[in-house]
């Protein structure tokens, strides 16, 4: 396993985090088994969110902890919270401190490693927050703080106030999903992938020190799901399998590696609850792609290059 300086931390977190959204309807003795399964190929790196299963996913991660309590110290947790789902999002200082206190409550746990603001709040107020931070901080809840899928604008208007740093934005990238690297590619062209969608952020992040946390690193769309062995990229997939094939690994771990291969050290956040496939991604880590390899996979995907 890799592991990357969490920027402005005392962290040193694992290159592959286990992303905790689909374990909801497992149960305690799974879930127990896939932590342990994580924990050995490397995994410090656990990622939640308030509204996984509507709680559920935490509750049973907190009942493995009451359990094996002694796996805290091997841990970095993190969780996210501002999505009312169906109805808004929030970022007011009273929804915040509630939620990290439900978050805490259902882990079983006495502080979160990292809390990250999950989507962009239109009625976002940043000293509000700022001042929900620094409650969380100072009472010893949350040692660090980040955002997911925000604007490299959004984030410089909270780290304005705040007094703690933004250390980490979880936003979606894939061999599929590359629009940051897209609008890069094709600065100042005319075609669609020269238009920058997101602010500059994965340029914006590296300037700052700030980790990308990659979330659905294997995901197409929402509608065409995975982008592995799905019909509709069938030259992508024959790539996948060649290089699969060359490094004796699955076309998923190829696709880590394409992820982990970029100079940002993305961290990526498996989202499997099978420990079978989590042991298969984490062997992306033993892979450098080479620079010929990683542009084959992204031509192979249906961009192109200037």
């Amino acid at each position: 396993m890799k592991y990357y300086q969490l920027s402005n931390t005392q962290y040193h977190v694992s290159a592959i985090g286990m992303g905790c959204m689909r374990i909801a309807n497992k149960s305690v003795e799974e879930v127990e088994e896939l932590i342990d399964t994580a924990l050995d190929c490397g995994i410090n790196f656990f990622d939640h969110a308030d509204i996984y299963g509507g709680g559920k996913s935490e509750e049973v991660f907190g009942e493995v902890l009451a359990k094996r309590p002694e796996l805290r110290e091997k841990m970095i947790i993190q969780s996210k919270c501002g999505i009312v789902p169906g109805k808004r999002y929030d970022f007011s200082k009273d929804y915040i401190i509630n939620a990290v206190n439900g978050t805490l409550e259902r882990l079983h746990t006495d502080h979160l490693d990292l809390l990250l603001l999950h989507r962009p709040d239109a009625l976002c107020d940043y000293e509000e927050v700022a001042d929900a931070f620094n409650t969380l901080n100072k009472e010893g809840k949350v040692c660090q703080f980040g955002v997911s899928n925000h604007t490299a604008g959004q984030v410089r208007l909270l780290q304005m106030y705040a007094n703690q740093s933004i250390v980490a934005n979880q936003l979606q990238f894939s061999i599929v999903h590359s629009g940051m690297v897209d609008s890069g590619l094709h600065m100042n062209m005319t075609e669609d992938l020269a238009v920058g969608k997101d602010g500059g952020v994965l340029d914006f992040c590296r300037f700052n020190e700030i980790m990308i946390q990659v979330w659905s690193p294997l995901q197409a769309s929402w509608s065409e799901g995975t982008f592995i062995d799905n019909p509709h990229y069938p030259q992508l997939n024959e790539e996948l399998a060649k290089l699969s094939e060359k490094y004796h690994v699955t076309k998923a771990a190829i696709a880590v590696a394409w992820i982990l291969r970029h100079p940002a050290h993305m961290q990526v956040i498996s989202g499997t609850a099978s420990p079978i496939h989590l042991r298969e991604m984490c062997e992306a880590t033993n892979i450098q792609l080479t620079r010929q390899e990683w542009y084959d996979l992204y031509l192979a995907s249906g961009k192109t290059l200037p």
